[in-house]
């Protein structure tokens, strides 16, 4: 992560608006998950299916989910249980329920792991332009990990939305009397954060993870 990242030109232009995206732009999220659903595959011990098949299963179960409650960990968990109960055929019991809570460990330590160089950046870029933070998810889990961070003064203003879609960034742009032509949306989602904001007549800079969530992938 470094200022080269979001392009020269905008590096060296006059002002302009910044909004980053926060999960795995600025902070590591998605490894989290996958460490998580690494350690359910390996706890279900499938008897037939092997692990590309039962991600898939989690994956359909959690498109499911997002759709109709959201985003974040506490959904991510509902999946996991629903998934337990389509793989297994039976209800979670007690001690499933016990498990499936263990993995909410790996979502309460409160801690986030920045990327590297991530408040360096920011810092520079904040002597020239305004910056933002747009991040979607639960309200309480998403401020608690903005909390965290250390990076909260960076931002003139942050917007914590259940959804970031084309109406979400005009909605932003009016609201905050921002130029579409000079605010640049800058995240690592090519579907919610380049292709959405793009629609809605921002620029964009992608700066790729190396472990894209598989619901952003465009």
């Amino acid at each position: 992560w470094s200022s080269d990242v979001c392009s020269s030109d905008l590096v060296q232009c006059d002002r302009q608006t910044l909004i980053f995206d926060a999960d795995d732009t600025l902070w590591e999220n998605n490894v989290i998950f996958e460490r998580v659903v690494d350690d359910f595959i390996a706890w279900v011990a499938h008897p037939t299916l092997d692990e590309p098949e039962i991600r898939r299963i989690l994956a359909e179960i959690e498109e499911a989910n997002i759709v109709a409650h959201g985003y974040g960990s506490k959904v991510f968990l509902r999946s996991l249980a629903e998934c337990f109960t389509r793989l297994t055929e039976r209800p979670v019991g007690e001690a499933e329920q016990r498990q499936l809570d263990r993995f909410t460990a790996a979502f309460a330590s409160g801690q986030v792991e920045l990327l590297p160089s991530v408040a360096d950046v920011l810092a520079e870029l904040a002597a020239r332009h305004d910056l933002y933070l747009m991040t979607k998810g639960q309200l309480e889990e998403q401020q608690r990990k903005i909390d965290v961070s250390g990076l909260a003064h960076h931002f003139a203003e942050v917007e914590i939305v259940p959804v970031k879609d084309p109406d979400t960034y005009r909605r932003v742009v009016g609201e905050h009397g921002l130029a579409a032509e000079r605010t640049w949306m800058i995240g690592n989602s090519p579907k919610s954060d380049i292709i959405a904001a793009r629609e809605a007549g921002l620029r964009a800079v992608f700066i790729p993870n190396p472990n894209p969530w598989a619901h952003e992938r465009s």
